[in-house]
């Protein structure tokens, strides 16, 4: 998906690491401080569907489970972004959703998002993480 310059992802996921420290309220009884990260992939290659539902299913078995043992949940999306050319296109996407109390997570991430790049010819693949309290 081509939706965010890797520069952009680079301060964003950076930019979490201090956000605990800024006078947050400290996490109520039963939550800890985790970082919740959104993987968002286009399947579109060019303008038609180049991902397929098989495509994608051999794609989180390979890249993400095994760098995310302890779980995640994808759900469905339909994507809308403008390219460099400024052509607006809309097509559907995948939507990763990470819990990682780790720091380690953070380079587990991007190999994830340049491995999707890489296989399915992409630009990009969103990703956003911000610090939140979480109880399970």
């Amino acid at each position: 998906m081509r939706l965010i310059g890797l520069a952009t992802t680079a301060v964003l996921l950076a930019g979490t690491a201090g956000c605990a420290t800024l006078g947050e309220a400290p996490c109520a009884a039963g939550f800890d401080r985790s970082t919740t990260i959104e993987l968002l992939f286009g399947r579109n290659i060019g303008s038609q569907l180049g991902v397929s539902e098989a495509d994608w299913r051999r794609f989180v078995a390979e890249e993400i489970a095994p760098r995310f043992p302890a779980g995640f949940t994808v759900l469905d999306g339909a994507g809308q972004w403008r390219g460099d050319d400024g052509t607006i296109v809309s097509e559907p996407s995948k939507l990763v959703v990470i819990v990682a109390v780790a720091p380690e997570a953070r380079p587990q991430v991007e190999a994830v998002r340049a491995a999707y790049k890489e296989r399915f010819k992409q630009e990009a693949v969103l990703a956003i993480a911000r610090e939140e309290c979480v109880g399970f």
